[in-house]
């Protein structure tokens, strides 16, 4: 069995790693004519990390990237709402961290090489369409560049890894249209400064009806200051073309956050210093009926968008990966295997999804706006209770599968089945 993987992205190179662990040769074909570091901040949490773990990969991050010590949620008027450690410091065994996207994708791109060989990752290659019979899949591409016309290849199985305009996808769903706009644009940077608080922390900002913030650090500087990421969220009408490298405009964003100089962080100097700023809306797709199609199934972005929140994206992506690969090696009979694999991974992404629209973390900062009317309070235990902070928090850990109870429990039966 040989597997064709299309889309050479977070979820396309994981799923070469689990594939290969398994025993199962495949080839990424990737549209992108060459590598860059594509992208701004992403965060990895212990439900994806302890996945990578097998390869070696938390080890390569922590190198470039940062292990945070607590997630905080702050008002607008840069007022502590409540914090809760992060990773190892509340328990897991393996760490949280947040690092630049293009560090993320060169460490998985060198584990994929030196695990399967520089031919491993084929560039250059745009998807056109998947034919399949009962022997097998060809999959036709075009050069990225040219779009010339590049011989098909032939494999088992064919997978979409191709983000969330997924050709892939399109080809068995041509009518879906466009992504879903849910009314919020996103202003993404990244800005070289001296570390705040601790230099170790991912924060939530102000709330979503008049403007939120979430900001953390991605990689130590030589010089002593950080490359801090931070992500901009406005409600607001229209939107705009989804382009990673859409360049964004200060004007356009600033002024709900002119305001939020705090002792413990300039907001504003840290938007005016941005080395980058790009623009995009919140954007995901209704989820799927199915993902197979006999032996074509997706995976990531292109099965189930999911909102950029709670750091759950590339997570489902890493979690896909582990769950195809094992299905395959199990099952002799591709078809079953992919039918077997959307069984499992398609329920728990559609609560993710919908989760990520309607009940993330930042629930709790648009809560304690609601409840204080928008006003600087004198202890936030006047307007909610931590017992209820921490129960909105717990909510979407459990739903996304990274709760600390729940990723114990597996560990123990993993260990019993041994």
């Amino acid at each position: 069995m040989n597997v064709l993987i299309i889309g050479g992205g977070i979820g396309g190179l994981t799923t070469a790693l689990f594939l290969h662990e398994a025993g199962i040769p495949c080839r990424v074909y990737e549209s992108a004519p060459e590598l860059k570091a594509l992208g701004v901040g992403i965060n990895i949490l212990p439900h994806a990390m302890r996945e990578l773990a097998k390869f070696g990969v938390p080890d390569e991050m922590l190198k470039v990237g940062i292990e945070p010590l607590y997630f905080c949620f702050f008002s607008r008027h840069g007022q502590l709402i409540y914090k809760e450690p992060a990773g190892r410091f509340a328990g897991y065994d393996v760490p949280h961290i947040s690092i630049h996207r293009g560090d993320l994708h060169q460490v998985l791109m060198d584990k994929v090489r030196h695990r399967l060989g520089d031919e491993a990752v084929v560039l250059g290659h745009r998807c056109v369409r998947i034919d399949q019979d009962a022997m097998g899949v060809t999959v036709h591409f075009e050069d990225a560049t040219t779009g010339v016309p590049l011989p098909g290849v032939r494999g088992a199985v064919a997978i979409g890894c191709d983000g969330i305009r997924s050709r892939v996808r399109q080809q068995f769903y041509p009518d879906e249209g466009a992504p879903r706009f849910g009314g919020i644009n996103m202003w993404r940077g990244v800005t070289r400064r001296a570390p705040f608080l601790d230099g170790r922390n991912v924060c939530r900002v102000g709330a979503i009806k008049t403007g939120k913030l979430v900001i953390y650090p991605i990689r130590n500087l030589p010089d002593g200051q950080q490359l801090v990421n931070w992500v901009a969220e406005i409600e607001r009408e229209g939107a705009t073309e989804n382009d990673w490298s859409t360049p964004g405009r200060l004007e356009d964003f600033l002024p709900p956050f002119a305001a939020m100089k705090f002792d413990w962080l300039d907001i504003p100097d840290m938007l005016k210093s941005a080395d980058t700023v790009l623009e995009y809306p919140m954007v995901d797709r209704e989820p799927l009926p199915r993902w197979t199609f006999g032996r074509v199934t997706l995976l990531g972005d292109a099965a189930h968008p999911v909102y950029p929140r709670g750091g759950n994206g590339a997570a489902q992506a890493i979690l896909d990966a582990n769950a195809i690969a094992r299905h395959l090696g199990r099952h002799p009979d591709p078809a079953v295997a992919l039918t077997a694999y959307e069984s499992e991974r398609l329920p728990l992404t559609t609560k993710v999804v919908h989760a990520s629209r309607n009940e993330p973390p930042d629930t709790i900062i648009n809560r304690v706006e609601e409840l204080s009317g928008g006003r600087p309070f004198q202890r936030i235990e006047d307007l909610i209770d931590r017992a209820e902070l921490k129960a909105i928090s717990g909510r979407y850990a459990r739903t996304a599968g990274y709760d600390l109870d729940t990723m114990q429990r597996r560990q123990r039966g993993h260990q019993e089945k041994r």
